[in-house]
């Protein structure tokens, strides 16, 4: 333990780490709707898809390939909802409809870009004791919030707690194509007196998780169920918490939900620098379970008004999580996309290549089958690939497709270069050439992330020159690398 923080506070200390890029590697990004902070920033309907279509292009252009859409935001929605009204970030108005889905429009926008959607939930703080929501669920279950300060919360110690927020998940899962279920504030507000022993108010809090998870994978056992814990999971040997961490603090025991099953994924709220940050990732790196952990980076430090941080704090973190196969996440969106202290352009570069998750086999091992045939028609400036009869081995309700390109044959699939669309929903697809003579694979992908062997295209003769970069083929120009 010793000689990997050692090795790590090195790597942390050092400008010019830069790691392979992995094929596999959570990239993500909160998108927060509470007071419309990263979205919406208008109340015209039409103008709000504008804004969110742009910023998912941005996050396209960057390789993101998850989103956390805040959808649940305190007790009010995105989404039409029987049980909570519509929330005021998106008409200025109370409960009052925007006259369209935002939920649906931004899972139909992320997945045209090849990206997760993750439907973000708001779970125990359910606002000002007056707002439409709070007083909603006061006036259907009386005993069920508690009021601290002016603000509601429901009370993880009512066994109602865990069935209402299981039921509320499991609409959002019944009725979206979502790819998870992102819980936030799973635990007890810091603010909460607690009169129940730790053991007790953690067996609560995890009591709440299993009844999420067995309302949603009861429905859709591929839909990723994960949440953001506090960033320090609790006192290590050599380095403390100073009071404030997941486990003891506020009853979350977020490795053991990991260990159990009951979580497919952790990105805790890692928003510290030095000593602060880099036992703790590998902390949670050594107590993964196998399974997927993308610390949250707190780019929103970056900013003049915040702690002004400089832009070495946040890429020195990526590159270690990087080394640790860990992945990362940004929060919030909006000081990622505003180019906060230049790390949207340094991201850029950083994810000069598509990576697709880290598959849930878990859950799932068996690969779909290859697709059957992978045709290539060639035209003047663009290839054109059709392919069909890949088959999905997994139960889940269809399949997605990667296309990899390269100037040499067979196609090197493991080879993050080669990677040119990933989470492609239809079967064609039209490649620019620039001139070259190009091989392509296919690979289908189910739900789970599992994909299958490769489909080739027949490969050219003539003798095969250097890796395509795909970037530079669209682009028509030398890309500056990373170093």
């Amino acid at each position: 333990m010793k000689t990997i923080i050692r090795i790590l506070l090195l790597l942390a200390l050092t400008l010019n780490v830069s790691a392979q890029i992995p094929k596999h590697e959570v990239r993500a990004v909160w998108l927060t709707t509470i007071g419309g902070i990263d979205w919406p920033r208008s109340h015209s309907a039409y103008q709000q898809k504008q804004e969110l279509t742009a910023i998912l292009d941005q996050l396209q252009q960057a390789n993101i390939n998850t989103v956390f859409f805040q959808t649940r935001v305190r007790a009010s929605t995105v989404f039409p909802c029987a049980e909570e009204p519509w929330d005021v970030c998106l008409t200025g108005i109370p409960g009052q409809s925007p006259g369209y889905d935002p939920l649906q429009f931004c899972i139909d926008e992320c997945h045209k870009r090849g990206m997760q959607l993750h439907a973000w939930i708001v779970t125990i703080p359910v606002g000002k004791w007056n707002t439409n929501g709070c007083k909603l669920i006061r006036q259907k279950y009386p005993s069920l919030i508690r009021k601290i300060g002016d603000e509601g919360y429901m009370d993880p110690e009512k066994p109602q707690t865990g069935d209402y927020l299981a039921r509320f998940c499991a609409e959002v899962t019944r009725r979206y194509d979502i790819d998870g279920i992102h819980l936030d504030y799973i635990r007890y507000p810091e603010t909460w007196k607690l009169k129940v022993s730790r053991q007790q108010g953690r067996q609560n809090i995890t009591d709440i998780v299993r009844k999420i998870n067995h309302s949603v994978k009861a429905l859709k056992p591929w839909v990723m169920l994960s949440c953001s814990p506090i960033g320090k999971y609790d006192d290590l040997a050599r380095y403390k918490s100073s009071g404030w961490n997941a486990n003891t603090t506020v009853c979350q025991d977020a490795q053991g939900w990991l260990r159990s099953g009951l979580m497919d994924a952790l990105f805790p709220m890692m928003y510290f620098q030095g000593n602060n940050f880099y036992p703790f990732a590998v902390d949670w790196k050594q107590h993964s379970y196998g399974r997927i952990v993308a610390p949250g980076l707190a780019v929103y430090m970056l900013h003049p008004r915040e702690k002004n941080w400089v832009l070495d704090v946040i890429t020195r973190e990526m590159n270690v999580l990087r080394e640790l196969g860990m992945g990362y996440t940004f929060f919030r969106s909006k000081f990622f996309t505003d180019n906060t202290k230049g790390i949207y352009t340094f991201t850029k570069d950083f994810n000069l290549y598509p990576a697709l998750l880290p598959p849930m086999k878990w859950f799932n091992k068996t690969a779909p089958s290859s697709a059957r045939a992978l045709t290539v028609k060639r035209g003047m400036s663009s290839d054109f690939l059709s392919w069909s009869g890949a088959r999905d081995n997994s139960g889940a309700n269809y399949l997605i497709y990667n296309v990899y390109a390269s100037e040499r044959f067979p196609v090197d699939i493991s080879d993050a270069r080669n990677l040119i669309a990933t989470r492609y929903m239809n079967q064609s697809i039209s490649i620019p050439h620039k001139g070259r003579l190009l091989h392509y694979a296919i690979t289908a992908t189910d739900r789970y992330g599992n994909e299958s062997a490769p489909t080739f295209s027949s490969h050219h003769a003539g003798k095969p020159s250097r890796p395509l970069d795909f970037r530079e083929l669209i682009m028509g120009h030398s890309l500056k690398k990373y170093k």
